[in-house]
């Protein structure tokens, strides 16, 4: 009789165990009293780095459904923004729908999470934090695909890029682990940044580089108090960047004469030289491989090749272009790279050759335009812009839809200088007056600045890479 009970409670155990094994979803009626899982899996089950997904358990054939993340493309520190996770199935005997979610920059967890609604909870475990469906948000029965949206508030300082990983169930709903289709997928988010930002504060900073002794003057926007250096000569091409990647634009030039590039480092106010390029490139300094360092690269126009000594190693050389053109680099798809870029005066044509979206081509302008692109719409793509010196109008071509509107802002003898100057993510239209060395601001958010700041024959350092 004891002999009995040992085995009975032996087989309890072994059913017990085996039920907590079973991930993610189930039906109702068996799996919620033993373990629940349709009420969210075991942590740690995301594809991140380090983690397993629910493969683990659940196993089944592919049943081409889609599974998506979508967080911002860019975040400013501390700001909350909403994240959305979809499943879509045509396929009919995909029935129960889950999802673990998790954010790390590198392998440490980056932000929190909050919950808006009942579909989705958030838990901790091994030092992350995940989001991941509530039982009544695995919406049993419903077949197409299933969505949820939360809250994601960025970390508090710039932690780089930040990607969320994601295991997704596209369950049949029969009550086991076998048949589920499990499907996983990334995304990333980036800090946002400001162009000509020497402090750090995400802003654009009013600045002039002063040619006859070669002075760097900045107003700092985080204090509004003005820092002076000098470094380089009247013949050096500036081309400030943030060449170390410490979240604040370095002071830099490129000398034509030797093809020397001189590097100011924001952290210490120590310098650097390196040779890269030659007598006739034009400097074309950027992020041309996505790893938050602005990288050394000219335009050879007498050859349309593009030169770029990567940060992260080597050297990417690219024929783009025809005899007349000038280089308009930026990211116009969003990917966080710079992508190589034309502006045809004779047509007034732009060719973008995007590293993620292929390329695209647009017309928009004429000869006498000054090309000023950007992000004016804050979608994190840089837009198609113009400056029209005989009008002072601004044209711009928005990235998200190809429309384009206007703004007259400026005269004739102005000097566009566009850049975010409020920090909202979005590029303001500027100008520097030299008459008068006024800057005349027109803030997306905070409206419009007149703020007086350099001498007559002064240049603006936001003008660097106008053409």
């Amino acid at each position: 009789m004891k002999r009995g009970k040992a085995g009975m409670k032996l087989m309890f155990v072994i059913a017990f165990v085996m039920g907590a094994l079973m991930l993610l979803i189930g039906g109702d009626e068996i799996v919620r009293p033993a373990g629940a899982f349709s009420d969210g899996p075991p942590l740690g089950r995301t594809g991140a780095p380090g983690e397993q997904t629910c493969t683990q358990c659940h196993s089944g054939p592919a049943t081409g459904g889609q599974f998506s993340i979508t967080p911002p493309r860019k975040y400013i520190p501390g700001q909350t923004y909403q994240v959305a996770v979809q499943h879509v199935n045509s396929n009919t005997t995909r029935q129960r729908w889950g999802y673990q979610l998790t954010a790390l920059a590198g392998t440490t967890m980056a932000g929190a999470f909050a919950t808006t609604d009942g579909f989705s909870q958030v838990a901790t475990g091994a030092n992350r934090d995940y989001v991941q469906q509530t039982f009544v948000g695995s919406f049993a029965g419903t077949t197409g695909g299933a969505g949820w949206t939360f809250n994601w508030t960025a970390p508090s300082a710039n932690v780089g890029v930040v990607s969320f990983y994601a295991a997704g169930n596209q369950a049949n709903n029969d009550s086991g682990t076998s048949g589920d289709d499990i499907v996983t997928t990334t995304a990333t988010s980036r800090p946002l940044d400001a162009p000509f930002d020497f402090d750090g504060d995400r802003k654009t900073d009013v600045g002039i580089f002063r040619p006859g002794p070669g002075e760097w003057w900045i107003r700092r926007s985080s204090t509004s108090q003005t820092f002076a250096a000098q470094f380089g000569a009247s013949n050096d091409s500036i081309a400030p960047g943030d060449f170390t990647g410490d979240g604040k634009a370095d002071i830099a030039i490129w000398r034509p004469a030797s093809g020397t590039w001189f590097i100011l480092r924001s952290e210490d106010f120590s310098f650097y030289s390196f040779p890269f390029g030659t007598t006739g490139d034009v400097a074309v300094p950027g992020d041309y491989d996505g790893d938050l360092k602005t990288d050394a690269a000219v335009y050879r126009p007498s050859s349309n090749f593009w030169f770029v000594s990567k940060s992260s190693g080597g050297t990417d050389i690219v024929q783009f272009g025809a005899a007349g053109d000038q280089p308009v680099p930026s990211d116009y798809d969003g990917d966080g790279k710079v992508d190589f870029a034309i502006f045809r005066p004779s047509l007034g044509q732009w060719w973008m050759n995007r590293s993620s979206a292929g390329i695209l081509a647009v017309t928009f302008g004429n000869s006498n335009d000054r090309t000023v692109p950007g992000d004016y719409t804050g979608d994190a793509k840089s837009d198609v812009a113009l400056w029209r010196p005989s009008t002072g109008e601004w044209f711009v071509l928005r990235s998200e839809d190809m429309s384009f509107y206007s703004v007259p802002f400026g005269a004739s003898g102005d000097i566009p200088s566009a850049g975010d100057y409020d920090g909202d993510g979005k590029w303001d239209t500027a100008v520097f007056r030299s008459t008068d060395t006024n800057w005349y601001i027109n803030r997306s958010t905070s409206g419009n600045q007149v703020i007086q700041f350099g001498v007559s024959g002064d240049r603006p350092i936001p003008n660097a890479f106008v053409r």
